[in-house]
């Protein structure tokens, strides 16, 4: 039963999952039968089991009916009906966490039923929840629709035909949902058309735009939001797009819940990564002051976890600036923070980095030593890194050496994309090429820094582009 469906969820339970799970299934509301009680019972215990066979078919039929031959059609039936109690708790965690659709929902049975008297109890509960409802993403207008709805279906038979009735609010909640998901859904399609990872056409983008345009003073903000991300992409040369998003994530970033606020700050992030690689430095300043309000409102972290790409990212930034006390200071804060199966490769690495901006070169060598080369972004990030290293110190004949070895490696590895072999290679390449240069060999230098801009992508190119200014001198 190990790789079964059913098993594959209960595995994904924490102690509070089971504990809550126990209540369901013992509630007779949900369940009538005992044998899906014990059936749960035997589960549990097979799946804190230490032992391989404890969740074997046989061995837990045997437990459910000892006295009876194991039947595997009457088996898969019981797994079956669990699986459908399983699917049930977790809608229903879900439905328990929500109170504003079971306010908009308590509306509507109340009305259905026609219980007067409980009209006024019902509305003053939903604006209770509504008032406290933290967020204003899209899921709150929805939610702020259907009880508009709900409200104008309960009260629209008792109200007298002079009385106004909330059709604007209906229809300005039902407007708020609709356009923040439209613009939601043209920002994810332009992200991945500029993955090139597919293609898609949406519906009505030119008629919602400009709906948008028309009432843009009066945005919410995740329209206003999404707006500016929209921007970024089909405007990419105008960067005022970008300021417009990041002051509203400063202002507004708290109102959305951490997984779509990772999104958005992702976007600006992303943004200024792009404009990074086409040589616009200041837009490390630019990253390092997103991240640093990522990092303040703590939306930054996914189930308590900092993703190893951001915690280098920040690292970067900070490092650029100069900021080595911040910089050894958030290193040590967050290591803790970072994925058990990358921290030590990550840390490491990250830390050789500030080692690397503070010219501790001997410690920068020692700790390349241990980390992990069967991780190819480790490995790629930590043989540019002392390729660097070598080139401060003057260590030409090593420098070398590494040029060939870390040229075989990439050609050699399958598992390194094509996309970034490319970069690399170009990064070695020039590398070799600086060494050879003499200071202020202008026209060496100019043929360099021309080679490196139509190169189609180099890594490292900042760092490049700062050792060729220091010839310039």
């Amino acid at each position: 039963m190990h790789n079964n469906k059913l098993i594959t969820i209960l595995k994904y339970f924490n102690k509070s999952d089971f504990n809550h799970f126990q209540k369901y299934i013992t509630s007779p509301y949900f369940n009538k039968s005992q044998q899906l009680i014990h059936f749960f019972q035997i589960i549990e215990k097979g799946i804190k089991s230490p032992k391989e066979t404890a969740l074997e078919k046989e061995r837990v039929w045997k437990k459910l009916f000892p006295d009876q031959k194991y039947n595997d059609v009457r088996f898969r039936k019981l797994s079956s009906d669990f699986l459908k109690l399983v699917e049930g708790f977790l809608s229903q965690q879900i439905y328990d966490n929500d109170n504003l659709q079971k306010a908009a929902n308590l509306i509507e049975s109340v009305g259905t039923r026609g219980i007067e008297k409980m009209y006024p109890s019902v509305i003053r509960i939903a604006n209770n929840h509504s008032e406290k409802y933290p967020y204003e993403d899209a899921d709150y207008y929805l939610k702020q629709y259907q009880i508009q709805k709900n409200y104008y279906e309960l009260i629209q038979h008792e109200f007298k035909h002079s009385v106004r009735h909330n059709l604007e609010e209906i229809d300005r909640n039902l407007d708020n949902f609709y356009f923040t998901e439209k613009l939601r859904y043209y920002c994810a399609m332009y992200s991945q058309k500029q993955r090139g990872s597919h293609q898609y056409k949406l519906s009505f983008e030119d008629n919602i735009i400009s709906l948008i345009k028309k009432k843009e003073e009066n945005l919410t903000p995740a329209e206003a939001i999404y707006y500016q991300i929209y921007l970024t992409y089909i405007e990419e040369d105008n960067i005022e797009h970008y300021y417009k998003l990041k002051r509203l994530l400063l202002n507004h970033g708290l109102k959305f819940q951490s997984i779509e606020a990772k999104t958005l700050y992702d976007s600006a992030i992303n943004y200024c990564i792009k404009k990074i690689n086409q040589s616009h430095s200041n837009f490390l300043k630019e990253s390092f002051e997103v991240y640093k309000d990522y990092l303040a409102k703590e939306l930054i972290y996914v189930n308590g976890e900092l993703d190893p790409f951001h915690f280098k990212n920040i690292i970067t930034a900070s490092l650029r600036f100069g900021k080595y006390k911040w910089t050894e200071d958030f290193i040590k804060k967050h290591k803790d923070k970072l994925p058990i199966s990358s921290r030590e490769n990550a840390y490491t690495f990250n830390l050789a980095r500030l080692y690397y901006y503070k010219k501790e070169y001997n410690q920068v060598k020692s700790l390349l030593q241990f980390v992990e080369y069967e991780d190819i972004v480790y490995s790629l990030g930590s043989k540019s890194l002392l390729l660097a290293t070598y080139y401060e110190t003057d260590e030409i004949e090593p420098l070398y050496s590494l040029t060939e070895s870390f040229r075989a490696y990439i050609i050699r590895r399958k598992d390194i994309p094509e996309t970034w072999k490319k970069p690399y290679l170009n990064l070695i390449k020039f590398t070799k090429k600086l060494v050879r240069i003499i200071p202020k060999d202008t026209t060496s230098l100019n043929k360099l820094k021309n080679e490196i801009e139509n190169s189609g992508g180099t890594s490292n190119v900042i760092w490049l582009k700062e050792k060729i200014a220091e010839l310039e001198k």
